[in-house]
């Protein structure tokens, strides 16, 4: 290991690779405008300092993805300061945002450069004119004031009635996104827990075995049945992965985990567990065990802060807000 000072025990340090130069280069990472709506995360559940520090974590990986992005957390049963409401989070936002808009607007212009002056003074100028000017462009068209992303992994009715109606009643004017999931990272966040518990391997081009590994796969999911459909096609993406039956049931329908297990061991399968596709907080306290109780199946844990889902925040977030569309029309490199 190394430390900050230098390399511990005479180690090499290993040093940045220098830029690529030419059309082979790696681009640079999509950056959020100055102008660009702020991101309110909305997280279901009763509201506790669990959820919160995992709704932190996801943001602080979104916030790696998109530099720049100006983003908070609301509950959909916030109550206070500690945790506020969707609504109290995209007045503050809006606000914040209608604030730093208003500095750019009132920022003095670049001072002119004479004629004579230095090639280095002169693109020094050229530069703090162009951000100047990109500035000023951010600051008169103010678009989309916030967009609002549920922290789901799939489509719950009830929550999602909840969440778009505090964004109505905030009378922000934003915009709210689809849910996370389906989508392929989901299928790997499932696979990582799987592992991590002891049921499935890391990696099938491994060539050990673990022998607690489950030969069949309950995706969990709350929501009802359009729930249970949107997981069954990331199970269809995990069952790809684990080469084992994987069927998805709902653990807020009464009985359906017992009878997806009895599916399950009357097709062959004899060593069963419950993957949560989901995140955390929308499961109710001691659902997921009471299942996993009746139908005598093992369980991973749900996915929580997993870095999957900060990227698939990140990624939900531009595309509502139209951020990678348009900094590819202003000629700026994107991912």
């Amino acid at each position: 290991m190394s430390s900050p000072t230098g390399p511990e025990n005479g180690l090499p340090v290993r040093m940045p690779r220098p830029r690529q130069p030419g059309r082979h280069r790696r681009p640079e990472p999509v950056v959020a405008p100055e102008n660009a709506p702020a991101l309110v995360l909305a997280v279901p559940g009763a509201p506790s300092s669990a959820p919160r520090s995992l709704a932190e974590e996801t943001l602080s990986i979104a916030r790696s993805e998109l530099p720049g992005l100006n983003a908070r957390i609301g509950f959909t049963e916030g109550d206070d300061e500690e945790f506020p409401t969707i609504r109290s989070a995209l007045t503050e936002a809006v606000t914040e945002r209608a604030a730093r808009l208003r500095v750019l607007r009132d920022a003095p212009a670049p001072v002119a450069v004479p004629e004579d002056a230095a090639p280095e003074e002169r693109e020094a100028a050229e530069a703090r004119e162009a951000a100047a000017t990109e500035a000023a462009r951010a600051a008169e068209d103010d678009g989309l004031p916030a967009v609002v992303v549920p922290l789901l992994a799939g489509p719950d009715a009830a929550q999602l009635r909840r969440i778009r109606q505090e964004v109505l009643n905030s009378g922000s004017g934003a915009e709210l996104t689809d849910v996370l999931g389906p989508h392929p990272l989901l299928a790997e966040a499932v696979h990582v827990r799987l592992s991590e518990a002891g049921l499935a391997r890391a990696d099938r081009a491994r060539l050990f075995t673990v022998a607690t590994a489950a030969d069949g796969i309950i995706l969990a999911t709350v929501g009802g049945e359009e729930a249970v459909q949107a997981a069954g096609i990331t199970g269809m993406l995990l069952a790809a992965r684990l080469a084992v039956p994987v069927l998805a049931a709902a653990l807020d329908d009464e009985g359906a985990i017992t009878h997806t297990a009895e599916q399950l061991r009357g097709s062959g399968s004899q060593q069963l567990a419950i993957a949560p596709c989901l995140i955390g907080p929308e499961i109710a306290e001691g659902l997921l065990a009471a299942a996993a109780e009746e139908a005598e199946c093992a369980t991973a844990e749900p996915l929580g802060a997993y870095p999957a889902l900060g990227k698939l925040v990140a990624s939900t977030f531009a595309a509502k807000a139209g951020i990678a569309q348009q900094q590819a029309a202003q000629g700026m490199p994107v991912r």
